[in-house]
């Protein structure tokens, strides 16, 4: 007899192991299966990560598993593998991560029910009926609450936690012939006189094929559902139930392309990463090119080298807005061969396209951060694209960096890994300096008519003297009215959504805040609310000041929506398409917009950095930064990397066609060199400045860094803890790391939960595992108190 090894759906330090549980006779259990086992009082999902053989002497608390939730094992080997890899690596436990692999839809959802054990003919009339069992929400709503825990006290009832499972797979109803076709007139000569419908109907049966299935909604322009039914009751037809898959891109019509000619650079890269995939070589490539250089070209012609080889292919994009155009690129090269996943998908759609990769009938992924996980067989390629992006990293837990997790899996399948950016950051750049990465460079832009754009700088103090109130300055105005003309299309980034970004009394001062962040509220004049970007909160503009009664409510600073708002005063002939999170909230309304402005069906697309990137339309020929400055001066060791690569990867919307592009930096900082470095699209320059900066202040890369959070609903007893923290850390720790902090989040309050933060910098600390690890064991008990412990290692940022 053996036992499974399972890892049950508790997530907690105790029970970060696997636990031991009989198999019965009649169950078919695999590793990397889901089951359903008996955790304490509770039912419980688990995964199955092993087997042991049983003892001779079974313990008598060992419990039998309860029921299987899987056909086939959801989970391989390598991704059992990784689970442990991740766990190490971002503090997590191992269920955690577990789940995070697998589509939302098949997380276990737990209900309450309440069972009669003791056969009691009262209490089965009065509450249960027919059934053995009820649920916890119909109890609660009959009002029967109080009464049944008294007999479940007496051991009458019984309260259990199930595992419910939703049922994930779509069906479709199709008709299957029963009758030989010979038949026909036999059948038809029982039937009663004018029964042209039946007859008819067995004329459209009796041409199927043996066992050829026709669906009902075909036959339903014909015939009625009774029709049917009548049909079955005679035994001329049964109807089956067949599954099918929800397509995203099932009615759209996307024209097959043919792979491009290469450039010397192209034809450099995609001979040396097509190399390493047939010679199942792993290797780090950092593909560093300009914008419009033709990375994806590359991509798209590696990916069908390892088709050729019977190989499979990933490929990760960093935002959603990007995944529409990346898809169509990818499912206009290779077809069917392509599955989709981000979480602009619905949840049905997503399980289907995590099936077709499953079950081996798509051999390409396209997707953001999570599309790591896709459970692809016998990889030649992983693609990350925009590498630099940090929306790669998440940021709750397990706080993984997909680039970390791409490298592990080409070292499982001896492939390479292709790391791209025109703005590569400065880790992964640092690392293809020293070889650590092979660089490959492509300087130019794949158009050879295409030239990288030219920059003017727009220094807004003057502006602001003479426009005291406008976004724009008069050169972009001018510009913006000339592509109007010439019938060209501009783009415009505000890194900052909403109307307006406070309210202010003019008389007294008062900001109005949220009541449950230190942070103040936000104005959606779309929705004529105030709402907070941190909590979701929102209430109604206020007409009066909150604290002192007068009239005298402000709007302070710009956002994407009021910007749209002065675009139709100024230029109220500019069809202008605006694109933020608010306005991308519904189900395809990323490809809708970018749709929109590819037809030209807008001359002006204006948005947050989710436009910044990857968007590739040869009309446009204006970039429009309102604000540079909006990142720039943030706290953060970051924050002049990422403006810099912000700028760049706007600038290169521009041009990208046959026409000259020109791009217009609004800012306050026409001195700063990020500013002054991207007007010349030097990264080279910059990464070589922003190295000798972090260099002398110890940061990455030179090191690496640990960042420690700790939350309480009350501010004492998380500066309490914070400082608790510092001190056993100083005490565990070399000398040779740096301890910063504790210090108050940015934002001290979130939430209603208070903030407080330590960093660690380190370059080779042999005691830092066991001692976070020793961290995290503690706050288990911390918790029950209400507090809070996040470990995040090597977090994006640092405010």
């Amino acid at each position: 007899m053996k036992l499974a090894q399972v890892i049950v759906d508790v997530p907690s330090m105790q029970t970060d192991q696997p636990f031991s549980y009989l198999i019965p006779p009649h169950l078919a259990v695999e590793i990397g299966m889901r089951v359903e086992v008996g955790f304490g009082p509770r039912h419980v999902q688990g995964f199955v990560v092993g087997f042991d053989s049983a003892p001779a002497q079974l313990p008598n608390n060992l419990k039998p598993i309860i029921r299987v939730l899987d056909l086939a094992p959801v989970l391989n080997q390598e991704l059992l593998a990784l689970a442990d890899y991740m766990k190490e690596t971002t503090f997590a436990f191992k269920v955690t991560c577990l789940q995070t692999m697998l589509p939302s839809v098949m997380k276990a959802d737990y209900q309450k029910r309440l069972y009669l054990v003791a056969d009691d003919p009262v209490v089965r009339t009065n509450y249960f009926g027919e059934a053995d069992s009820l649920s916890w929400e119909e109890a609660e709503a009959q009002g029967w609450l109080k009464e049944l825990a008294v007999l479940r006290d007496q051991g009458i009832v019984e309260l259990r936690y199930e595992v419910h499972t939703k049922n994930k797979i779509k069906t479709e109803r199709y008709i299957k012939r029963l009758f030989k076709p010979e038949k026909v007139q036999e059948l038809k000569a029982g039937l009663r006189k004018n029964s042209y419908k039946q007859e008819q109907l067995l004329d459209d049966l009796a041409k199927l094929a043996d066992e050829e299935l026709v669906a009902v909604k075909q036959l339903k322009a014909d015939y009625s559902t009774a029709n049917l039914n009548q049909a079955e009751k005679k035994g001329w037809l049964t109807f089956v139930a067949v599954e099918t898959y929800r397509d995203p891109y099932a009615e759209r019509t996307i024209q097959q392309t043919s792979a491009l000619k290469l450039n010397a650079e192209q034809k450099k890269a995609y001979e040396e990463i097509s190399r390493a995939s047939a010679e199942k070589n792993h290797r780090v490539f950092l593909l560093e090119g300009v914008t419009g250089s033709g990375k994806t070209e590359v991509y798209l012609q590696v990916i069908q080298d390892t088709l050729a080889n019977g190989q499979t292919a990933m490929m990760l994009v960093p935002e959603i807005s990007l995944t529409p155009q990346m898809a169509t690129r990818f499912k206009a090269r290779f077809g069917s061969e392509v599955a989709v996943l981000h979480s602009g998908l619905s949840q049905g759609e997503k399980y289907d396209e995590w099936r077709k990769l499953e079950r081996g009938e798509a051999h390409v992924v396209v997707g953001a951060r999570s599309a790591i996980f896709a459970p692809l067989k016998n990889l030649g390629a992983i693609i990350i694209d925009e590498e630099h992006e940090t929306s790669y990293k998440q940021e709750e837990s397990p706080r993984y960096h997909a680039r970390d997790l791409a490298i592990w899996r080409g070292k499982y399948h001896h492939c390479p890994v292709v790391l791209g950016s025109a703005t590569p950051s400065l880790e992964s750049r640092a690392r293809g300096q020293k070889g650590v990465y092979q660089l490959l460079k492509l300087t130019r832009r794949a158009n050879t008519q295409a030239k990288l754009p030219t920059v003017e700088i727009v220094d807004m103090r003057e502006e602001m003297q003479r426009r005291l109130n406008s976004s724009f300055s008069e050169n972009l105005e001018e510009k913006l009215r000339d592509r109007l003309i010439k019938g060209e299309q501009s783009v415009l980034l505000l890194n900052r959504r909403g109307y307006s970004s406070f309210v202010m009394c003019r008389d007294c001062g008062f900001v109005l805040p949220c009541p449950n962040c230190d942070i103040s509220l936000t104005l959606h004049m779309d929705t004529k609310t105030m709402r907070c970007h941190y909590c979701g909160h929102e209430e109604g503009i206020p007409h009066r000041c909150p604290n002192c009664g007068k009239d005298k409510i402000r709007y302070f600073g710009t956002g994407t929506e009021k910007v749209q708002e002065e675009l139709a005063q100024l230029i109220p002939e500019a069809r202008v398409l605006r694109m933020d999170v608010d306005t991308t909230r519904r189900k395809g309304a990323h490809e809708k917009i970018l749709t929109a402005f590819g037809e030209r069906k807008a001359d002006i697309l204006l948005g947050t950095q989710m436009i910044a990137k990857g968007l590739d339309f040869p009309n446009v020929t204006l970039v429009g930064v309102l604000n540079a400055d909006t990142a720039l001066n943030l706290p953060d060791f970051r924050a002049s990397e990422r403006t810099f690569q912000l700028l760049t990867q706007v600038s290169g919307r521009a041009g990208r066609g046959d026409k000259a592009g020109e791009v217009v930096i609004q800012t306050f900082n026409p001195e700063h060199y990020t500013i002054k470095l991207a007007q010349h699209h030097d990264y080279e320059r910059f990464f070589k400045q922003e190295m000798q900066i972090r260099h002398q202040t110890d940061y990455p890369p030179y090191y690496y860094t640990v960042k420690v959070t700790v939350s309480h609903q009350e501010e004492m007893r998380a500066a309490q803890k914070a400082f608790q923290l510092a001190k056993q850390l100083q005490q565990q720790l070399s000398s040779q790391s740096i301890l910063l902090g504790p210090t108050p989040g940015a934002i001290l309050r979130i939430k209603n939960r208070y903030y407080y933060q330590l960093i660690i910098k380190y370059k080779n600390e042999p005691k830092l595992q066991a001692t976070l690890t020793d961290i995290l064991q503690v706050s288990q008990k911390d918790q029950r108190q209400g507090l809070l412990i996040a470990i995040d290692n090597e977090p994006m940022y640092f405010i």
